[in-house]
């Protein structure tokens, strides 16, 4: 399987905790979106985050291109709990030690009502292995979430757990990832 990951363009809440929190694309992220995939590639399959800033870009390039597209759940962003909607020069203020726990390690600290990154680790890898077994061989585009993108590069560049957070992946960002 041939994938190539799509991170969602900038969002008009902004940068920050984001999460399970539904945000819009503002135009720039539609625009980011559009440059990323500008040049002629071609993919069988485009498999989407269910939230929205990944999800209206999904349908509209799959409506251009002709290509079927599907949502996969388990591919959504880590719910950061009580952090949702914050951003970290904010926490900084009030919870500086426990973001500066999550930032070392955050397999080793969850934040507060988030869910673990074990268990995000656990459902992202269980929706890839399912779309290795169903779409052999085929061309797939995931559009998601830095979240997503940095697990799966890490994996792929054997990083050890603890340098999650030190994977880079900008907005409107477009790579491929080796099966």
């Amino acid at each position: 399987m041939i994938v190539d990951l799509l991170r969602h363009g900038e969002t008009v809440s902004g940068g920050g905790f984001r999460g399970s929190l539904d945000d819009a694309l503002t135009e720039s992220g539609w625009e980011q979106m559009r440059q990323a995939v500008r040049e002629n590639l071609d993919w069988d399959l485009i498999v989407t985050s269910p939230l929205q800033r990944c999800a209206k870009f999904a349908a509209e390039l799959a409506q251009q291109r002709g290509v079927a597209w599907m949502i996969q759940p388990d591919l959504r962003e880590l719910h950061f709990g009580e952090w949702e909607g914050r951003h970290p020069r904010d926490l900084m203020l009030d919870q500086a030690e426990l973001l500066a726990r999550f930032w070392d390690d955050p397999y080793a600290f969850t934040p507060p009502g988030a869910e673990p990154v074990s268990a995000f680790r656990q459902r992202v890898l269980a929706a890839m292995t399912n779309l290795q077994r169903m779409h052999a061989g085929r061309r797939i585009l995931i559009i998601s979430h830095a979240g997503v993108m940095r697990l799966l590069l890490a994996r792929a560049r054997s990083l050890p757990d603890r340098d999650l957070l030190q994977v880079e992946v900008s907005h409107g960002q477009l790579i491929r990832y080796a099966c």
